[in-house]
């Protein structure tokens, strides 16, 4: 339904990295999420209320708070859908984040909810009163359920968005809840064992969990990650993609992520110092160019002029990256320079490490200094640690 109502109603539907469409995917899964939450709060209350089932009813209130999210996720979509201004110069993406992590909040106090209704009934236990009606109320809810989390989820990566992720999540809680639910209420249909209070507790506690790692997927982004791998090959494909123009290498990428389709980068770009300047400037200007119009984000490159041409630069830097290499780990060096002096020579450069690297930016620097200065001792190292995401 959704894939037709999708062809029908958004223009350029495949285009997933334009705004408006991601916007118009959001409303539009958002206002399914009403309608289907409201219907399925409306027969499970019927059926909470003709059984005298707690759990029951709580799920049917669950539904209620997921029409609610529905609510959250629509006006989220359609906020981060609108232009930049004065105010937001940067767009108003990361109010997709916010709506995800407003869901994932209902979420959880919903579970809360769920857990103190449900020990409340182990304490004052009540039986059941089930029917053909109730069970198959409790089926085709599960069904509907079973579907929102195939279509949010088929959603969200279609157009990489946390906020129908946690969407999606929230759905396949609310079915294997009403899963268990379905399956108390056969148990006291059939027999005279009541566990209803008990299978609350263990649906709350998985709501519970379903809250968390729906809150930890949209609270990342909004906290700032490295960017996905895929991503950086693929800046690194087009920009190595111009060696044989001028281009040497590629270091301190940055990217900041302001929203889906909204991504600000920086790197540096190697290039050699006696080129053209000119051309050397136009070869960066397609670059950025390029990136904008491939990967849909803003790019600003520093050219950063590499000394190819100087044999004492280049046979220092061979020794360099030797002692580069035998470090423990990832470690990459960049920005390497020699400036000479009446008592010694600085050799200048940067050291790229990861964050978790087991030695401190101190006991790095001073252990390629050493090895550096046992080469040869007119030779003072001056260090810049870097951190890599990856």
């Amino acid at each position: 339904m959704i894939s037709f109502f999708s062809k029908l109603f958004i223009k350029n539907a495949d285009d997933t990295a334009d705004p408006l469409v991601r916007q118009a995917y959001g409303v539009l899964c958002g206002s399914a999420g009403i309608g289907f939450n409201i219907l399925l709060f409306l027969i499970k209350f019927i059926a909470g209320q003709m059984s005298g089932s707690i759990a029951i009813t709580a799920d049917a209130f669950n539904n209620l708070s997921d029409a609610g999210s529905s609510v959250i996720t629509l006006v989220g979509f359609k906020m981060a859908g609108q232009k930049p201004d004065n105010d937001h110069p940067f767009g108003h993406g990361r109010i997709e984040y916010i709506s995800g992590l407003l869901v994932s909040v209902v979420i959880l106090l919903m579970g809360a909810e769920l857990f103190k209704s449900s020990f409340d009934k182990i304490i004052h236990p009540e039986p059941i009163a089930a029917g053909g009606l109730v069970i198959a109320i409790l089926v085709i809810s599960i069904c509907v359920k079973l579907y929102m989390y195939l279509y949010n989820r088929s959603v969200s990566k279609k157009i990489d968005s946390p906020a129908m992720l946690a969407t999606a999540k929230d759905s396949i809680s609310d079915s294997v809840s009403t899963m268990v639910v379905l399956l108390t209420t056969l148990l006291s249909f059939w027999t005279d064992v009541h566990i209803d209070g008990w299978c609350g507790i263990l649906v709350a506690l998985f709501v519970l969990w379903t809250g968390y790692g729906a809150m930890k997927d949209t609270v990342s982004p909004l906290l700032g990650q490295p960017p996905e791998p895929e991503f950086v090959d693929k800046i690194e494909e087009i920009i190595i993609g111009y060696k044989d123009q001028g281009v040497l290498g590629l270091h301190d990428l940055v990217v900041h992520n302001y929203g889906p389709g909204r991504v600000m980068l920086s790197v540096h770009v190697e290039v050699p110092s006696n080129g053209d300047i000119l051309a050397l400037h136009d070869m960066i200007d397609l670059i950025e160019h390029r990136l904008a119009r491939e990967l849909n984000c803003s790019a600003v490159i520093h050219m950063d002029p590499v000394c190819v041409d100087d044999e004492e630069t280049n046979r220092m830097k061979e020794k360099v990256a030797k002692i580069i290499g035998s470090l423990e780990g990832k470690v990459n060096f960049h920005d390497f320079r020699m400036v000479h002096g009446p008592t010694h020579t600085n050799l200048i450069f940067d050291v790229a490490v990861p964050y978790d690297y087991p030695m401190t930016d101190g006991e790095l620097v001073s252990c390629i200094q050493n090895k550096i200065y046992g080469l040869d001792e007119n030779c003072h190292a001056v260090i810049d640690v870097d951190k890599e995401c990856r």
